[in-house]
């Protein structure tokens, strides 16, 4: 069968791409913007990639169109799909009919945290032998792709709440059917789609309402958005982490580097790892107890993150020159900014940290959140900001409190060349972006060898 793919370099559907071409499909897409690492793992598999979404690229007709979420009416390639009257479908329909089907399905939901905690779980799953199938948005370090079929009934997704495609308004993850279900947290975001905080709360629900009473929930007990979707009704098991919770961590380390698991009260080892922070130490609990649904005993899959990486964009060391660290990072919503923000600091102690920061997202750059950016990167010591015509919010007005701290550039030209002069000898630099930012990152990295060499 051939199978072309609209939008196919979202990390959503560039893994729907994968486990197609594994399936034996021929596969083809189309995207508006092609860059590594997404494109670089689509060629190597074998899948035909092409600019733009021209009407020639459904010619001659596939017998299968998945269409992306970020696909709308009036896009070419949209409009030729539905006058021809080709057949179509959305990934998550595709992936629930063509994969999901018969697995066991463990899926990581929430605001943040849900391709970390995916890939930890898989990871786990992985390490104790169990060979599970994944579809992540990233590329996990361990496996070097961002999905596979895998070859046993488990299958782990990363759940995400925003819309499945233009002819399909539900949230992805009602389409994924899962037996253990982590929702890690919940906030505001994805404006471009939902109203309010309520409006993603019962798009929760929906997901809670098709998770059997055999399966498990697993939420940590302090988030308060996440209760009052409980509270909506649950038929299925919870087990509860952080403060107040079931599954707590007593932090041997302050960046999190080191602590132990308790299940009960009762110590179930120590994970010695090479992540940071509080929120990873969170992600790595509900992995725990998701594994631990799966056979999986805590001590087991304890031994197995002290050999997980994280995924590329996570806090990914990108390179270092002369002494000045440059972090690759995908926060994009305050809360998460903050978090990386506050591990980073915990690690470099008193280092200067320079926060490089692309709002890009569509609830970024509407400005939900624009006057909760100052405070997000306050533990950062130089702030540069880039602010485009496309951003809808005067950056200047919000990060005036700042002062000279924070700096604004429509250039990302301008944002290399001040870096590159800036910075010194044991600073860390943290880019912060959802997408390839102009490839600022090795930008920066080349601009810091030229003025070494100089």
């Amino acid at each position: 069968m051939h199978i072309h793919i609209l939008g196919i370099c979202g990390t959503f559907m560039g893994g729907i791409a994968l486990l197609a071409r594994q399936a034996g499909h021929t596969v083809t897409g189309s995207d508006a913007s092609v860059y590594p690492p997404m494109s670089t793992q689509l060629e190597e598999a074998g899948i035909t990639l092409m600019e733009g979404y021209e009407p020639g690229h459904l010619q001659p007709a596939p017998d299968m169109v998945v269409v992306g979420n970020a696909m709308s009416r009036g896009n070419p390639a949209v409009e030729y799909m539905l006058d021809n009257g080709l057949p179509y479908t959305s990934g998550p329909q595709w992936l629930s009919e063509h994969i999901l089907k018969d697995r066991w399905v463990l899926a990581a939901s929430g605001t943040h945290g849900k391709t970390t905690t995916a890939a930890m779980l898989a990871w786990i799953l992985e390490d104790a032998g169990m060979a599970p199938g994944f579809l992540i948005g990233g590329i996990p370090k361990n496996f070097g792709l961002s999905a596979r079929s895998g070859d046993s009934p488990f299958f782990v997704v990363e759940a995400d709440e925003y819309d499945t495609a233009f002819f399909d308004k539900r949230s992805k993850f009602v389409h994924y059917r899962p037996r253990t279900l982590i929702l890690n947290n919940l906030e505001f975001d994805h404006a471009d789609i939902f109203d309010d905080l309520a409006m993603i709360q019962r798009q929760f629900h929906h997901l809670v309402r098709i998770v059997p009473g055999n399966g498990l929930l697993i939420a940590p007990a302090d988030d308060v958005p996440l209760q009052e979707v409980l509270e909506m009704g649950r038929w299925t098991p919870l087990e509860t982490l952080g403060p107040g919770g079931q599954w707590q961590a007593e932090l041997l380390h302050d960046d999190g580097s080191a602590f132990k698991v308790l299940l009960e009260s009762k110590d179930c080892g120590t994970v010695n790892w090479t992540l940071t922070g509080d929120h990873n130490v969170r992600n790595a609990l509900a992995s725990i107890a998701a594994a631990r649904h799966a056979g999986v005993p805590a001590g087991i899959a304890i031994e197995a993150l002290a050999k997980f990486e994280n995924v590329k964009r996570r806090m990914e060391l990108r390179g270092e020159v002369n002494g000045i660290r440059l972090y690759d990072d995908f926060a994009h919503h305050p809360t998460a900014i903050e978090t990386t923000l506050n591990g980073l600091r915990r690690q470099t102690g008193d280092a200067r940290i320079i926060a490089i920061l692309e709002p890009r997202s569509n609830t970024m750059r509407m400005g939900i959140h624009a006057e909760s950016l100052p405070a997000s990167l306050e533990k950062a010591d130089q702030v540069l900001i880039f602010s485009p015509a496309s951003l809808e919010w005067d950056a200047n007005g919000i990060f005036a409190p700042m002062g000279n701290k924070a700096k604004i550039y429509d250039s990302t030209q301008e944002i290399v060349e001040r870096t590159a002069a800036d910075a010194r000898s044991g600073d860390t630099i943290l880019v912060m972006s959802n997408g390839g930012f102009e490839g600022i990152h090795q930008r920066i990295l080349d601009a810091l060898k030229s003025s070494q060499e100089r």
